[in-house]
């Protein structure tokens, strides 16, 4: 595991860190509650580019010195991205995806395989990771059509973009149930989650 991100960008965190961490959480349960609704999340945050204040808010909102964090590639190589982060959040930066509670990932469709990362266990399958995807739409994509725990009589997502064989690659993470990794899709102003028990149809994306 990497040290802490250091802390270089001080300007664009939470105003009013206790209620937009509040408000952001919120949201995100809800959310993860259920499975293919999309909930609203104010612009609480201003951080570099590439990273987008949506996935920021949800950065700042969950992750802390005792959460390791994963960057992918693109948001790695920001040190603009690196600093702000380490100064509004302090996440250990890992460089093992395996080792990380949260990955933040800028290009979903570039996305190393969702086994890469952790898988939890079957005692303990809490301790897997939550990767955090940046996209550009949560309706304008092929549509997910989702079942499962929280989803009353189906729903549909459409996001774009994201990992490669998308389809696919959930089959396998539902089939490690319970262990398996959890999303949340952070679009501009919104966010939408897919906890591991969610079974999608008709997506290979």
């Amino acid at each position: 595991m990497g040290g802490f991100l250091t802390s270089a960008p001080i300007e664009g965190g939470f105003e009013n860190p206790p209620m937009a961490a509040q408000a952001v959480f919120r949201a995100l349960m809800d959310a993860m509650a259920r499975p293919g609704t999309v909930h609203a999340v104010a612009p609480f945050a201003r951080p570099p580019a590439p990273l987008t204040p949506s996935a920021a808010a949800v950065a700042l909102t969950l992750c802390d010195h005792d959460t390791p964090l994963w960057l992918d590639p693109r948001l790695d190589a920001s040190g603009d991205v690196r600093g702000w982060l380490g100064f509004h959040c302090g996440a250990p930066l890992t460089t093992i995806p395996a080792d990380a509670h949260f990955a933040l990932a800028s290009s979903p469709g570039e996305l190393m395989a969702l086994e890469n990362f952790a898988q939890g266990s079957q005692e303990y399958p809490d301790r897997s990771t939550t990767l955090i995807l940046q996209v550009d739409t949560l309706t304008g994509g092929s549509a997910l059509h989702l079942e499962g725990p929280g989803i009353q009589s189906g729903a549909t997502l459409a996001p774009f973009p994201l990992p490669r064989h998308f389809g696919t690659q959930w089959l396998q993470n539902r089939a490690r149930f319970p262990r398996g990794v959890d999303l949340i899709l952070a679009a501009p102003g919104a966010v939408a989650c897919l906890p591991r028990t969610t079974r999608i149809f008709g997506s290979e994306a």
